[in-house]
């Protein structure tokens, strides 16, 4: 009896061994199929967690990038007047705007002479000619130059899309650019071709761009070819977006500029009247303004004037312009 029933466990023992360990004729087994779901929903997670923390890095690479350039451009440097003279446009040498300068001075102070000004006023009317007035031609240059190049910007941002789109390259696109864009925009991205033609990257020869035109659209479009240098990431849809807001900057902008209109026109007229009364008042009464150019307190009275007006200009100025 013993021994019979050591034998029926025996045999119960090696079925359920085989049970357990050889696989079901049917498929896998329910842990199996557990196993592979498990497995499968760790590969969908491990997937989403490296996406998002690729799109962390990207976003985190445009904000470096952004700050970067925001700070560069931000940065209150006082320019010099070889950078005055590269962002106007302006080929002539620093050396030579430097004589014209002086020739103008000396030209300017024998004419006060003859028309027996004083000779330290001459001196000092001439000192003051001859460093404002060649910087305020510049000056004007420069912002002129700027205009040119912020009004065939969107354009030339287009063009770049378009030939992203039908799979040219960025360097051919920009090479399309700098061909049949206007200038100064085609000068300057022809500038960024031969930036890359002497062996800088196409990062590098941008920034040169920004140094050119330091304005904030320029450096939206550093940052976008930067980043996308660096992140990678959909170009023609970024520069697509790119050339949207620069066009709505520019309408912004035009749409300011007709609003001040009528302040400017008053500041232009508030600050003529002074000379346009002296004038009339000289035709009526010639000698009655005389002891203001005769006497010494007439001096110190139209020192102060002058001083007054140039206030009040600046002041009027400042408050019809607007910064984007």
């Amino acid at each position: 009896m013993t021994t019979l029933l050591l034998i029926i466990l025996a045999m119960v023992a090696v079925g359920a061994a085989g049970f357990a360990l050889v696989p079901s004729a049917l498929g896998d087994s329910t842990a199996d199929k557990r196993r592979k779901a498990f497995q499968g929903d760790l590969r969908v997670n491990r997937l989403e967690v490296d996406a998002a923390r690729s799109r962390d890095q990207r976003r985190k690479s445009v904000q470096q990038a952004l700050k970067t350039q925001t700070d560069a451009l931000n940065a209150k440097k006082r320019l010099t007047l070889p950078q005055l003279l590269f962002q106007a446009g302006m080929t002539i040498k620093p050396a030579a705007f430097i004589r014209n300068s002086i020739i103008l001075g000396v030209v300017l102070f024998v004419l006060l002479v003859l028309v027996q000004v004083p000779f330290y006023f001459a001196a000092i009317f001439a000192l003051a000619a001859a460093y404002l007035l060649p910087r305020f031609y510049v000056g004007r240059k420069r912002r002129k130059y700027q205009d040119q190049f912020l009004d065939e910007l969107p354009n030339a941002v287009e063009a770049i899309v378009r030939g992203v789109k039908t799979g040219l390259p960025l360097n051919d696109s920009i090479r399309v650019v700098a061909k049949d864009a206007k200038d100064p925009v085609k000068s300057e991205f022809a500038r960024v071709l031969d930036q890359q033609a002497f062996g800088m990257s196409m990062t590098e020869a941008v920034q040169v761009l920004l140094d050119r035109v330091p304005l904030p659209e320029v450096n939206f479009f550093v940052v976008v070819i930067t980043v996308q240098q660096q992140a990678g990431g959909n170009l023609s849809e970024a520069l697509g977006n790119l050339a949207r807001v620069l066009r709505n900057r520019k309408k912004m902008k035009q749409k300011v500029k007709a609003m001040s209109s009528e302040a400017k026109a008053s500041a232009g007229i508030i600050g003529s009247l002074p000379f346009v009364v002296g004038i009339l008042v000289s035709v009526v009464s010639p000698r009655y303004l005389e002891p203001l150019v005769t006497t010494s307190l007439g001096h110190i009275w139209l020192g102060i004037g002058a001083i007054m007006l140039s206030a009040g200009i600046f002041v009027m100025k400042r408050m019809v312009k607007f910064d984007f």
